[in-house]
């Protein structure tokens, strides 16, 4: 089950900051701090809005040189930025805290390590997580009591829903506890806090299977969230309580519960709760025996991953169970479909969530996972195996066993043989670039006549070539052949004939290899980089996604990024 996303909120209301603007029709810097702040928040959703006022807000800063007022704006650009550039707004958070350091305000640096915590989660990076939130809880123990706890409950959740560490977030939620007991929890500043760290407790004892303790906990988070009048927390009690009446196996008081939990998470669009409904709803009709229903309800909770793409270990034990349920009815290709659903979902998570490794690996490991996909489409494209299927099953097995074994001996070898061609050509690439330069040069005159253009021309666009790439323009995402003539003032045909003929590729194979030659030298040159995701590198490099980075380096090197990032990890260690 997971947290009310209320922290981020809590965040902006807990900073007095503002931002500051120009524009042709009013000098915005002439606005107070705080005018500008309410004017950036009342313009969500409008980003254009929002960046004219980040711009003043950071311009009247620089003015005043007021290191608190630079820190709050960066802050603000970070948020413009989490949802299109992850990596960009952790590069802005990291302003607003060399800005905020020793500034005496009550809210940062700590809620700019915050913020970059919650975003390298999003990156799975969960120690380097970690560390931001220790920092923040250090700073924030000497400047803000009230704060420290809300930095306390993060790391709660963090190591309750992220890692697992159910004992720890128990004790950390226990400390939070004690204290939101000493203050006024029916004051609008605390209520939510107190209820968050009630709920908190709850879903601890909950994954620790303390289902007594889980009761009286959502017990108390419900009158708490009643007196309040906070409806949403109500609910989500409700539905926490439910789930944990699964674990009692009283199905009747589940269903009950979670009945009327869903329709309340759907009208406040609580996904992850959605999401949470739907499973324990799948797991109560399973308890009942009804697994037509429970089927139905499993399947809902696969739909709404396959939308969001978050899952946790909790909720994925549904998959098991559809497969079994489809093999059952003899429906091969259900059957089929759920097992690629499982096999992708631990692709994605398996260096994550260890407990889901494990659990792929005990219901089904890796060689007989793929062996019954294979036979269920062979099945499919031949019914009369059907009589077959037990002997066929194991040879099929036994021969893509032995195959992949070799295969993949083959295949290791080969990629050892061009990684060491990729570093062994990139010792020598600065040598031969002068001489390089030196040739295409002297081919000038000669390949003049050949296209057309003139050699004036020709060397004009060339040089141009050769600046671009000094500056390493290629890694602009956005970067066509059509905007690359613009800056150049030149025709799009010259430039895309003069590369064909002289670089002696199409224009899209040019800059891809540009970027692909940069990433290999910054992936060995900076082991930090090493770590990131092969999304975030893609962006880091130019690309748009992922899978147009694999593709081009595959292309140009014969190997995947993430064979040749494990290589040079091994070399280091070596």
């Amino acid at each position: 089950m997971t947290h009310l996303k209320w922290n981020k909120i809590l965040f902006l209301f807990l900073t007095s900051f503002t931002l500051l603007g120009q524009s042709q029709k009013k000098d915005l810097t002439k606005l107070s701090y705080d005018a500008l702040h309410d004017l950036y928040f009342n313009n969500e959703g409008n980003p254009k809005k929002q960046i004219t006022y980040t711009n003043a807000y950071m311009t009247k800063a620089i003015r005043e040189n007021s290191n608190i007022r630079k820190a709050k704006a960066n802050y603000q650009i970070a948020l413009l930025y989490y949802k299109k550039d992850i990596n960009k707004a952790i590069m802005y958070l990291d302003s607003v805290i060399k800005y905020s350091q020793n500034t005496g305000d009550k809210f940062f640096p700590v809620a700019a390590y915050c913020e970059k915590a919650d975003f390298l989660k999003m990156q799975y990076k969960f120690k380097e997580a970690m560390i931001n939130y220790n920092q923040a809880e250090k700073i924030a123990l000497k400047t803000n009591t009230d704060y420290y706890y809300v930095v306390r409950e993060y790391i709660g959740i963090t190591k309750s829903e992220d890692l697992g560490d159910y004992n720890e977030a128990l004790d950390i939620f226990k400390e939070c506890y004690h204290y939101y007991k000493t203050v006024d929890v029916r004051n609008s500043k605390y209520s939510k806090r107190y209820q968050g760290i009630i709920f908190g407790l709850a879903d601890c004892y909950k994954s620790l299977q303390n289902t007594d303790s889980t009761t009286y906990y959502n017990k108390l988070g419900y009158r708490e969230s009643q007196i309040t009048k906070n409806e949403e927390y109500k609910y989500l009690f409700t539905l926490n309580e439910g789930a944990n009446q699964v674990l009692k196996k009283n199905y009747k008081e589940a269903l009950d519960s979670i009945n009327k939990a869903l329709p309340k998470m759907i009208e406040y669009n609580n996904v992850g709760n959605v999401l949470a409904a739907y499973f324990y709803l799948g797991k109560t009709y399973e308890g009942l025996g009804k697994k037509t229903i429970a089927a139905k309800n499993f399947i809902k909770v696969d739909s709404m991953y396959k939308v969001t793409k978050e899952i946790s270990t909790e909720f994925i034990d549904g998959y098991p169970y559809l497969i079994t349920y489809y093999k059952n009815l003899g429906n091969k290709e259900k059957q089929l479909k759920y097992i690629t659903a499982y096999m992708a979902i631990d692709s994605i998570l398996q260096k994550n969530y260890k407990e889901l490794n494990k659990l792929v690996q005990k219901e089904y490991d890796t060689p007989h996972l793929i062996s019954e996909k294979e036979s269920l489409i062979e099945f499919l494209n031949n019914e009369q195996t059907k009589f077959y299927w037990g002997l066929g099953f194991l040879f099929i097995a036994i021969v893509a066993i032995s195959g992949f074994g070799l295969h993949q001996y083959q295949l290791k070898k080969k990629y050892r043989i061009r990684f060491n061609k990729i570093i062994n050509q990139s010792l020598e690439v600065k040598e031969n670039q002068t001489e390089n330069n030196d040739t295409q040069i002297t081919n000038n005159i000669v390949k003049t006549e050949d296209i057309g253009i003139g050699e004036e021309l020709i060397n004009h666009i060339l040089e141009k070539l050769k600046v671009f790439e000094k500056n390493k323009g290629y890694l602009e995402s956005n970067i066509t052949i059509q905007t690359l003539s613009t800056t150049f003032e030149t025709n799009s045909k010259y430039v895309s004939k003069i590369v064909n003929v002289f670089k002696g590729k199409t224009f899209i194979q040019y800059i891809n290899d540009l970027r692909i030659e940069y990433a290999i030298v910054q992936l060995k040159e900076n082991n930090k980089l090493r770590k990131y995701t092969i999304q975030a590198l893609a962006l880091e490099f130019g690309f748009n996604n992922a899978e147009s980075f694999s593709a081009a380096f595959s292309k140009k090197t014969g190997i995947k990024p993430t064979y040749f990032i494990k290589e040079l990890d091994m070399n280091k260690q070596a």
